[in-house]
């Protein structure tokens, strides 16, 4: 796994090594897709107190099923609420942000036709950021680039299907 550097934080192999007796914590988040003529764009949400982009997700909470906890994370974090969900697209593992839990991120793959939503948790998100599938920016997750990546073909399968 590469190395990034972010302000006071170094995200490198340590944080996907789960350390012995470090609780386990699920998330369930969303690789948000609309269509914008031939091309496919992506929605990256912003937290307030940092200047990278991320995919929308967060925790589950109890008794909620992974794909709805996705929903809410991705309205909570970008203001989408219209998502179709097309399938799931796979799980990552990495200490989260305090290094306290082992965090268990599945992912979804959702179509929308919006273009711009205003956060429900808008005390700590800024909003949503349209990118081209080609050409992401740095996110401070590796692993969400990786996921980004390595499912190219297969969202964009999925999005022609869904046409």
């Amino acid at each position: 796994m590469p190395r990034f550097r972010v302000p006071n934080t170094l995200i490198d192999d340590t944080w996907y090594q789960r350390p012995p007796g470090v609780p386990e914590h699920l998330a369930a988040g969303g690789v948000v897709v609309r269509r914008a003529g031939a091309q496919l764009l992506i929605a990256l949400a912003r937290e307030k107190h940092g200047a990278d982009y991320v995919l929308p997700k967060g925790h589950v909470e109890a008794g909620e099923q992974l794909a709805a906890a996705a929903r809410r994370e991705i309205t909570e974090e970008t203001g989408l609420q219209d998502l179709q969900l097309l399938e799931l697209l796979g799980s990552c593992e990495r200490l989260d942000f305090s290094r306290r839990a082992w965090k268990i991120t599945h992912y979804f793959l959702f179509l929308t036709a919006e273009t711009d939503g205003v956060p429900t948790d808008a005390e700590h998100h800024s909003g949503v950021w349209w990118f081209e599938l080609q050409a992401l920016p740095l996110l401070f997750w590796p692993e969400q680039r990786a996921l980004l990546a390595d499912n190219r073909a297969r969202i964009e399968a999925a999005v022609l299907r869904a046409a």
